[in-house]
């Protein structure tokens, strides 16, 4: 079986919800995301847990801060047994480069990537925060700061990822969330993409939560996500 393109984020509250639903979900058909408010309430402890489950975790903290500081996060982030943890590309060149050059002293490393603008900001909230140009200005601009870093990837939305495969040719990843199945509802996201249109304008890994947390059978709905992508 080709290895899972599909990470389930895990936005709950508590643990015990989390792992309600890693039980009903098997390892080698998904990976799993978790995030800050999980994180935050269940700890480090919940990360190893899903991990010896065999799960791939993605370990979504988007660290943004001081080299040193980042540098070390990362490398806690790696203890856990994570297969991905990202950086906010924001925090710049020599903090992605620190983050990177610590990870590649082990001898078992976890894909580093970047966050570029969030999936929730449109061009009105960069303006906002003093970023001039389009979202897509600042995704690719971010994107090339992010590989000259030397980092594996970036988390982008599905609708830069044309514009992203144009400049950034694999290896390097392209990790989308903001992904809703036709028929969905986009929730907070404002740009969003079928599982099919994400992965032919080039992503590699598909993020979905709530169609698949919120759904009556996890399991079914990860099901009828993977026949859209093996039809696409």
């Amino acid at each position: 079986m080709e290895e899972s393109r599909i990470i389930i984020a895990l936005d709950y509250p508590h643990a015990e919800q989390a792992l309600n639903l890693s039980r009903q979900l098997d390892p080698a058909r998904c990976r799993l995301k978790v995030g800050k408010e999980l994180f935050t309430r269940a700890g480090p402890g919940l990360v190893e847990c899903l991990a010896d489950q065999g799960f791939s975790i993605f370990l979504d903290l988007k660290f943004n801060d001081i080299p040193h500081t980042v540098a070390r996060a990362c490398l806690a982030a790696a203890d856990l047994g994570v297969w991905m943890l990202n950086v906010h590309a924001l925090g710049g060149l020599s903090m992605m480069q620190a983050a990177q050059e610590a990870l590649a002293k082990l001898s078992s490393r976890p894909l580093l990537i970047a966050v570029t603008v969030l999936t929730s900001m449109e061009q009105t909230a960069l303006r906002q925060i003093g970023l001039a140009g389009t979202p897509e200005e600042n995704v690719l601009r971010l994107a090339r700061l992010t590989q000259e870093a030397g980092l594996d990837g970036v988390v982008c939305s599905g609708q830069e990822a044309s514009a992203l495969r144009q400049i950034l040719e694999p290896p390097f990843l392209l990790v989308t969330p903001g992904i809703r199945p036709a028929g969905t509802a986009p929730g907070d996201q404002q740009r969003v993409l079928t599982p099919r249109e994400a992965l032919a304008r080039g992503a590699d890994y598909l993020v979905i939560g709530r169609p698949i947390t919120g759904a009556p059978d996890p399991m079914a709905a990860l099901e009828r996500i993977e026949a859209e992508i093996q039809n696409s």
